[in-house]
């Protein structure tokens, strides 16, 4: 009789070499966002306390726009409502491209960071809430601030220290961070919309629909696709959903897959890959820098107001949950999906990595600063704090993600130079002894 166990699959499978290459390419562009946004954060924060703060404040809360059409807005808001949205519609582009053609289209690949994701979502707000529970007033709104994880900054550092890290952490940070920006977008939706007004947001179906009949189409016309899509923008946010939910719609709208004229299969990328490459630069090279800029200028009034800040329960929960609750969540929730499915670590990895890409992804910014905002009012004293909050817990985690994964790359980066000198003293060339993560299959620091 035969009692063999059934293989166990990996938790973090290699992908296919066109995802790798993919990845890596994404990777180069959201180091150099990363820079500009932690540039543009700097800026803010020195400018804001400095002695021509004013200045600040006033080109923030500088408005703009035509009245008529209720968009006359401070620049601030602008940053918020409107650069962002494209931020969200790479984001779209880029779900549904790892959904519909990724490696992800696979319901085996796709559980993990999905899973993830919500576990890193849960756990942090759970922790928020406890250390509120008895804060009083209205600090339970903020309990979604520590949820998300900020894709440019996350993404930013793991390329800097992870020379020699598995491609598979990687793709799964990557997808983790998406899977994550469209559960906090929804949660946006849902949860802080105060006022919803049917009629702007029936009307944004309409131009929603056309520009979705255009991009099925292939049109390209800026003239055309540009116009639609403020429009739909315009009417989203007239409707009192956030505006950058416009930028996620429109996002699924686009094909990822080119039809063949005559209606058979797949015949190659469609236009999200095009727009992906054209957007994404703007996005991470302008539209986020530039909302971090308005975004995390907070006055801090010194070491008496540093530590003002640092005691308040809402700043502590932020911290907790960013520091602590991604951690837990998401490694915990990779962890009992290994102890009670048949998935199992790759034999190349250990449960260190896993921690070091979930304590990494506890970097919140872009969208964290965001659901502060909404959950406490632009330029509050509550989102002063929060800012602070934010802009501790994440640093706390990139510095501590930093120290693992360094560690952790050393270990590889030793391993793939001892397997290169057997490679050259048997004679036979790297690429026959190097599974494309450096190393051979099997070997693990």
């Amino acid at each position: 009789m035969n009692t063999r166990q059934p293989a166990r699959a990996p938790l973090f499978p290699r992908g296919s070499w066109a995802e790798t290459s993919r990845i890596a390419e994404i990777l180069r562009k959201e180091t150099v966002g990363g820079a500009l946004l932690l540039v543009a954060t700097v800026v803010a924060m020195v400018w804001a306390n400095s002695p021509w703060s004013a200045g600040y404040d006033g080109v923030r809360d500088f408005m703009v726009g035509p009245e008529a059409l209720h968009l006359h807005l401070s620049i601030g808001t602008w940053a918020a409502d409107g650069l962002l949205a494209i931020f969200f519609f790479v984001v779209g582009l880029e779900l549904k491209r790892e959904f519909v053609a990724g490696d992800l289209r696979d319901p085996r690949r796709a559980v993990l960071p999905i899973a993830a994701a919500v576990g890193g979502m849960v756990v942090p707000a759970v922790i928020f809430v406890a250390v509120n529970l008895r804060t009083g007033g209205n600090a339970l709104q903020g309990w979604a601030i520590p949820t998300a994880t900020d894709i440019a900054f996350a993404l930013a550092v793991l390329a800097v220290i992870s020379t020699h890290l598995p491609a598979t952490l990687r793709t799964f940070l990557l997808t983790l961070a998406v899977v994550d920006d469209l559960l906090a977008i929804t949660v946006i939706a849902i949860f802080y919309t105060d006022t919803l007004s049917v009629v702007p947001l029936l009307g944004a179906l309409i131009p929603l629909a056309v520009f979705t009949f255009a991009v099925q189409r292939r049109i390209r016309a800026w003239w055309v696709l540009i116009p639609l899509a403020a429009l739909t923008w315009a009417l989203v946010h007239a409707s009192g959903v956030h505006a950058t939910v416009a930028g996620v719609l429109l996002g699924f709208a686009v094909p990822v897959m080119r039809r063949r004229a005559s209606g058979g299969p797949d015949a190659g990328p469609g236009l999200a890959e095009h727009f992906e490459h054209r957007i994404r630069p703007i996005s991470a090279g302008f539209a986020v820098p530039v909302f971090a800029f308005f975004a995390a200028g907070v006055t801090v009034g010194g070491l008496t107001g540093l530590s003002k800040a640092l005691s308040d329960p809402i700043v502590l929960g932020i911290i907790a949950g960013l520091v602590v609750g991604k951690a837990v969540g998401i490694f915990g929730t990779t962890y009992l999906l290994s102890r009670f499915t048949r998935a199992t670590l790759d034999s190349g990895l250990r449960w260190i990595d896993v921690l070091g890409v979930a304590v990494l992804a506890g970097i919140g910014f872009t969208v964290s600063l965001l659901i502060g905002e909404l959950a406490f009012g632009a330029a509050s004293a509550a989102d002063d704090h929060v800012k602070i909050g934010v802009l501790f817990g994440s640093g706390i985690a990139a510095l501590v993600a930093s120290i693992i994964l360094r560690i952790r790359n050393r270990a590889y980066r030793i391993i793939a130079e001892d397997e290169a000198l057997d490679a050259d003293e048997d004679g036979i060339p790297d690429v026959f002894t190097d599974n494309g993560q450096g190393r051979r299959p099997g070997a693990s620091p």
